[in-house]
């Protein structure tokens, strides 16, 4: 009868969704989703969590990469993924709390969405293909007002950040361009080194290696200070635009209903590895910072953020219905 009663209790547990399930998790391989190209960013920073993670945790990481629309393809897979902590989006700010109000997508960011942690912080910078005949901010105002819709610039998706951060810049100079999009913020950095578009707002990921070996022409930065990178490279913020800024996070976000407990426990180890020197290291080499970061601040800048950007997308919406 006692093991009868001892299997019975065991049962219990192993089917239990609450805390008692979580106090075992993880029990299996845990799946990274990068909702963006091989290669960029945000895919070397969740191969780089993944690594962090399998010493932390003890168990495979997965990374799952499924690039597309801007990152809502893999966004939207996260969303709809089992809420059992085995699924996890390696998400951006873009497909957070910009592009579900620029365009149609199968997720509300607050009610669809479990925001654990923001792992880490990159700005852009501008750059132009080197046959541009532009070396500042205000010269590529000045030759974009001068042949308004003849230039065009690439992004690592529709309605990710590094569209709407062009977008902001077009709204605030009086500029208009043409968009290209890509699926990822590498190929569309490939895009300006061969010539086939004429400028990138690229994650500092991309651009930091093409300006390095001058295969493009780095004009700014997207941050209100100068990048400790390019201590050189001015910022928009004190050429052309005053207060200008555009930051993007990566951050790892889990389905709706994933058990309290393990997104606690995965912001706890996710905050440990902000802290980590060889994470540190390898981020920086990526032009880029950790952060640390609680559910709780992750879901409060998602708010703030979507008040920053909603505004300028209905704008934006409104001016081509005319």
């Amino acid at each position: 009868m006692k093991h009868v009663a001892g299997l019975a209790l065991l049962l219990g547990i192993a089917l239990a969704p609450g805390p008692l399930r979580a106090q075992a998790w993880p029990e299996r391989p845990i799946t990274l989703v990068v909702p963006y190209a091989p290669g960029g960013y945000t895919d070397l920073t969740a191969r780089l969590t993944a690594r962090y993670l399998e010493k932390a945790l003890g168990k495979p990481i997965v990374v799952d990469s499924r690039p597309g629309a801007g990152g809502i393809v893999g966004t939207q897979a996260v969303a709809s993924a089992a809420p059992d902590g085995y699924t996890f989006c390696v998400c951006s700010v873009g497909a957070i709390s910009v592009a579900p109000f620029a365009q149609k997508v199968g997720y509300d960011p607050i009610k669809d969405l479990a925001p654990v942690s923001i792992i880490s912080t990159i700005v852009q910078a501008v750059v132009v293909k080197k046959a541009l005949p532009v070396t500042t901010m205000a010269e590529l105002v000045t030759y974009a007002k001068a042949n308004p819709g003849k230039l065009n610039f690439g992004s690592s998706g529709a309605g990710g950040l590094t569209h709407f951060s062009v977008e902001l810049f077009q709204a605030r100079t009086g500029t208009s361009m043409v968009h290209i999009p890509f699926k990822g913020g590498a190929p569309a950095m490939a895009a300006v080194l061969s010539g086939d578009i004429d400028l990138s707002f690229g994650n500092m990921t991309d651009a930091l290696p093409q300006i390095e070996a001058d295969t493009v022409r780095g004009l700014a930065v997207t941050s209100l200070e100068r990048s400790p990178y390019f201590p050189n490279l001015p910022s928009i913020h004190e050429t052309v635009v005053p207060h200008f800024i555009v930051e993007t996070w990566n951050a790892i976000i889990a389905p709706p209903k994933t058990p309290e407990p393990i997104i606690q426990k995965m912001a706890e180890v996710l905050i440990k590895m902000a802290d980590d020197p060889e994470v540190i290291a390898a981020m920086r080499k990526l032009g880029g910072n950790t952060v640390k970061n609680t559910p709780e601040q992750f879901r409060t800048q998602i708010a703030q953020e979507i008040e920053q950007w909603k505004p300028l997308i209905k704008e934006i919406a409104e001016k081509e219905k005319k």
